[in-house]
């Protein structure tokens, strides 16, 4: 028999206005320079009282949550232990962390909750990290080979013997201001919060009712960050930089699917990295969980189907039609949140940027970010079957040809650019 949970000791109230909160949450001033003044964003479910957000940490997986208090393999209320859990490299603070127009999507101080708001926890606030940074060794057999074919060396420091990249990484969930959220969307916030009340089926209702609470921690998926080389160097203008920014592509980027250039292209991203940190520089991938398009991965199977059943088969001039037929719109991953994470890490120069989609450049450089050079995925990188997408994505004008390198242009350039 499956114990019952026991209750938290605060249980959550819905409320319909400010002033029968009660208590009035810590205030919150959005894009202060000193993260005191700022306050701290409490998404806690243990004490209704002190929470100033929307929503609750850790994006959809508080469901799972939810489920292990309701079987009573949870405490309901647990509060980590943080002991020895703060970042392993220092990140910041960059000029833009104090920018509201450049950061509305994730908290720049989430790294470093435990060393600034002491204070609260010592009068027993319950305050969640929403950044974790870390070390690691990554090893993918395509940079083995690349090792082997001689275009990536075994330094010893960056990439250790048997392919091994040392890598710092960061975990970072999504963090939204509403205010500077539908500012950069181009919508009234009433209109926003209004619309994801009644597009998440009234799960927060908070939205509509507590126009007091300007901070939303979305049910979704967040980004993970691969540094290579120094961190430092990210924001060194003396430093040559190369940013690969990727969209999350399951059945691509582990199983191997052949359908689209999504593993090629994050592998070819990962060795460019590589090339300029060996020289001196740093390279960044930023990993956005986007599943297809952030149309879902059930969308997009559907989408594979119909095109592939379509008369003719698979074709670039029906590529996009049939993701439209099934979910409306071509892409749902609205790029203008993009750079938030780039300004995050005090990026304002990108040397080699791995892409050829316009939408990520233009929201890039419209964010003040220069980019100096586009590289596409190089020919000989892409599936046979992948070529429709290629087809349909140049068709389409998915990408131009502007500032990017032709092939004879990468084979010439043996440093990558960088020299």
């Amino acid at each position: 028999m499956v114990s019952q949970p026991k209750p938290t000791s605060q249980p959550i109230v819905l409320t319909s206005h400010p002033t029968r909160f009660g208590p009035k949450p810590n205030s919150l001033n959005w894009g202060s320079a000193s993260p005191t003044k700022r306050g701290p964003i409490i998404g806690t479910v243990t004490t209704p009282a002190h929470r100033n957000v929307i929503g609750t940490h850790s994006g959809s997986y508080a469901v799972y949550r939810a489920l292990a208090v309701a079987s009573g393999k949870l405490d309901a209320n647990h509060r980590a232990d943080l002991t020895n859990t703060s970042p392993a490299a220092h990140i910041g603070p960059y000029p833009a962390w104090s920018d509201p127009d450049k950061i509305v999507s994730l908290d720049p101080f989430g790294a470093i909750v435990g060393e600034v708001y002491t204070e609260f926890y010592e009068k027993g606030y319950d305050i969640r990290p929403t950044i974790a940074i870390t070390k690691a060794h990554i090893n993918m057999p395509e940079l083995q080979d690349a090792v082997a074919k001689g275009r990536l060396q075994e330094d010893g420091q960056i990439m250790k013997k048997g392919g091994d990249l040392v890598v710092t990484k960061a975990a970072i969930e999504p963090v939204w201001y509403l205010p500077g959220l539908a500012s950069r969307l181009g919508v009234d916030e009433s209109i926003l919060r209004r619309t994801l009340f009644e597009q998440t089926g009234g799960m927060f209702p908070e939205l509509v009712t507590r126009p007091d609470l300007k901070i939303f921690l979305p049910p979704i998926g967040g980004m993970t960050v691969y540094i290579v080389g120094d961190p430092d160097a990210i924001a060194d203008p003396e430093k040559s930089l190369t940013v690969r920014v990727h969209d999350e592509c399951n059945g691509s980027d582990v199983f191997g699917s052949d359908i689209c250039t999504c593993r090629p292209y994050l592998v070819h991203g990962i060795e460019e990295c590589i090339t300029t940190a060996q020289n001196r520089g740093a390279g960044v991938i930023v990993y956005f969980r986007k599943e297809g398009r952030a149309l879902g991965e059930v969308t997009k199977f559907l989408v594979y189907n119909a095109r592939k059943r379509q008369a003719g088969g698979d074709r670039a001039d029906a590529y996009f039609a049939r993701t439209e037929c099934v979910a409306g719109v071509q892409d749902m991953r609205f790029q203008e949140l993009m750079p938030d994470v780039l300004h995050w890490l005090g990026i304002t120069r990108i040397d080699r940027f791995i892409s050829m989609s316009d939408m990520k450049h233009d929201a890039i450089t419209e964010s003040g970010i220069e980019i100096v050079q586009r590289v596409p995925i190089p020919d000989a990188l892409i599936p046979a079957d992948a070529r429709v997408e290629i087809e349909a994505k140049k068709a389409a004008g998915y990408y131009s040809q502007t500032d990017i390198l032709t092939e004879e242009e990468l084979a010439a350039i043996k440093g990558r650019g960088l020299e």
